[in-house]
């Protein structure tokens, strides 16, 4: 036999007696957190900006690419990643990665069936779209080092075709027949025609220029922002423009009268898996709107026994108007808004430890919500810390239209988006040893739902000690009762967008700028406004069951950390885990 015969055999059986020793090496658990790592960094890759917040610095200077066939490919990836799960033998997995199964065949089996409807067209909502993730990168990426800068002006440079690739996906949409309705995007093209600007240095694309930073010399940053004005004024500003000119002459013009889903082809389908996917039940429509219709009624006898308090003669619809009406509940400057809301925060930061076993680290921050999108948007929102600890978390408060902006509501409005609420659980996730797609993902039924508990929390440590703050909660928690009903009906029942501001006018306390907004929300992004109400009453459900079966026993901070010490969960599966839980405290 020839010598080279000879040592290629030889090769090929080290190869095979090396496949035969991995294969024997892998368990089960070896095979799943492999496959786990696969997905994460192909989701790393799709999403180089996420990425970075991260730490990951392997595709910093790129940007997502919102191309139908990158977001369809990323639909066949997760058949395929699925596929491989579920070859897996389960029970085989230790208790954690049984856990962990279960929610990535959750999240897999998600991500397939929404890339079966038309939603997948609709990239833009009356509070987003794809220019605005652009502008939003200047407060979500790292300016520490030079290679920050330098991967930043690269990004800039790949504006221009993020841009032109979001517009090939919308007009797809509008050959397919999905498009947003007309009333909720009036005014809409305001946020893409503030960044077509005349100078780049008035540009919120040179911002990060604009600050002081001793870790790069003032010569290599001077020359960035040289060449970040040019890019900015020569290919930023022009696609702007572009992407403005397609939204006026195409994209409006082609908005739909009917503000349902199921106005749209194969809409209905669609918004059924809306429900789904936002209750992680298996409720249809008419379940969750007569859900909220109990809920509606409820809250309007709790209100009652309030308004009766604050000794108010009058019909329930002159209360409405006395609170909306009468300027003393309503902030003067975006400051004094600012003010109140840092010092309720402040205030429930020293209750905490009366609630929780366990706490965050990081911090959080408020920040008034930007000009260029301030009108259109909520009352509030929340942003999650960066992964890689560069940022803290941030409560973004709005200071547009102050007169319809009360104070009396911002207690509510602080526990909900600051602590006890998001920035306590979504901080706490980013904390916990979870897989990553656990720690930085994110279940709506779970992540809302708790929030708007947290809301009900203050009146375990001293807050809404007046009638009006009272019904500040009252009527913070009935506008997320609204949203049952009016969700539902906009989109299943064939509700007009008007019939949706009444029903939330004559029953929630929330001002008319307010309401409009709210309902423009939900008819241009069905479905997530059910979480939330649909979240809290299962924790608050799962809390009473563990009250009335523990008596004595139970302890409100071991309750909390329990429901969040795995992070965001659907709630058959909290229901079991807190399940589980009571049954060990009982005994």
């Amino acid at each position: 036999m020839k010598l080279s015969k000879i040592k290629t055999i030889a090769r090929l059986a080290t190869i095979l007696s090396l496949t035969s020793l991995s294969a024997l090496a892998q368990t089960p658990n070896e095979l799943f957190e492999a496959l786990l790592d696969d997905h994460w960094q192909a989701n790393l890759q799709r999403n180089p900006e996420f990425a970075t917040n991260l730490g990951v610095r392997d595709f910093d200077g790129q940007l997502s690419d919102p191309s139908l066939a990158v977001y369809e490919s990323a639909v066949s990836q997760a058949s395929e990643f699925l596929d491989r799960a579920k070859g897996l033998n389960v029970d085989l997995l230790s208790e954690a990665n049984r856990l962990n199964h279960a929610l990535f065949v959750h999240e897999l089996s998600n991500e397939i069936e929404a890339g079966k409807h038309g939603g997948k067209y609709m990239i833009m909502t009356n509070r987003g779209g794809p220019h605005l993730t652009l502008t939003n990168l200047v407060g979500r990426l790292p300016f520490f080092t030079l290679a920050d800068y330098q991967s930043y002006v690269e990004r800039l440079d790949a504006m221009p075709d993020y841009l032109s690739k979001a517009t090939a996906r919308l007009q797809a949409g509008l050959d397919a027949g999905w498009v947003q309705p007309c009333a909720p995007m009036q005014g809409f093209e305001k946020s893409i025609d503030t960044h077509v600007v005349s100078r780049a240095k008035d540009s919120v694309f040179y911002q990060p220029f604009t600050r002081t930073n001793n870790s790069v010399s003032e010569k290599q940053l001077a020359s960035l922002a040289k060449k970040a004005q040019s890019l900015i004024s020569e290919k930023v500003v022009p696609a702007f423009e572009a992407f403005s000119n397609f939204y006026k002459a195409n994209y409006a013009p082609a908005c739909r009268e009917k503000v349902g889903t199921d106005s749209m082809p194969g809409g209905a389908d669609y918004y059924e898996h809306r429900v789904k996917l936002f209750t992680t039940t298996d409720l249809s429509a008419d379940d969750v709107h007569m859900i909220g219709l109990k809920e509606v009624a409820r809250i309007r006898s709790e209100m009652a026994v309030v308004i009766e308090e604050a000794d108010f003669q009058g019909s329930f619809d002159e209360w409405l108007i006395y609170l909306r009406d009468t300027p003393e509940f309503y902030p003067k400057t975006a400051e004094e808004r600012m003010q109140v809301a840092a010092t309720i925060s402040k205030k429930m930061d020293g209750e905490l430890p009366k609630l929780f076993g366990k706490l965050p680290r990081m911090p959080y921050g408020l920040k008034e919500i930007p000009a260029d999108i301030a009108e259109k948007t909520t009352t509030a929102y929340y942003q999650r810390p960066a992964g890689d600890g560069s940022r803290a978390g941030f409560y973004f408060v709005n200071t547009s239209k102050l007169e319809t902006r009360p104070l009396y509501q911002l207690e509510a409005l602080s526990l909900h988006e600051a602590v006890p609420g998001h920035h306590l659980q979504l901080a706490l996730a980013q904390e916990l040893e979870l897989p990553n797609f656990r720690k930085y993902g994110g279940i709506t039924v779970f992540v809302e739902g708790w929030a708007l508990y947290s809301e009900r929390l203050g009146l375990e440590v001293g807050f809404y000690q007046t009638p009006y703050t009272n019904f500040g909660r009252l009527s913070y928690e009935m506008w997320r009762a609204c949203r049952l009903v009016v969700d539902t009906g906009l989109h299943s029942k064939g509700w007009s967008r008007q019939q949706a501001i009444d029903f939330m006018a004559v029953n929630s306390g929330l001002s008319m700028n307010n309401i409009v907004s709210e309902v423009d929300r939900y008819i241009t992004w069905p479905g997530q406004a059910l979480a939330y109400k649909m979240g809290e009453l299962k924790i608050r459900e799962l809390r009473q069951r563990a009250e009335e079966t523990l008596g004595e026993k139970f302890d409100v901070r071991t309750f909390h950390d329990k429901v969040l010490e795995n992070g965001a969960l659907p709630l058959s599966i909290l229901e079991t885990v807190v399940g589980d839980w009571i049954k060990a405290q009982a005994k």
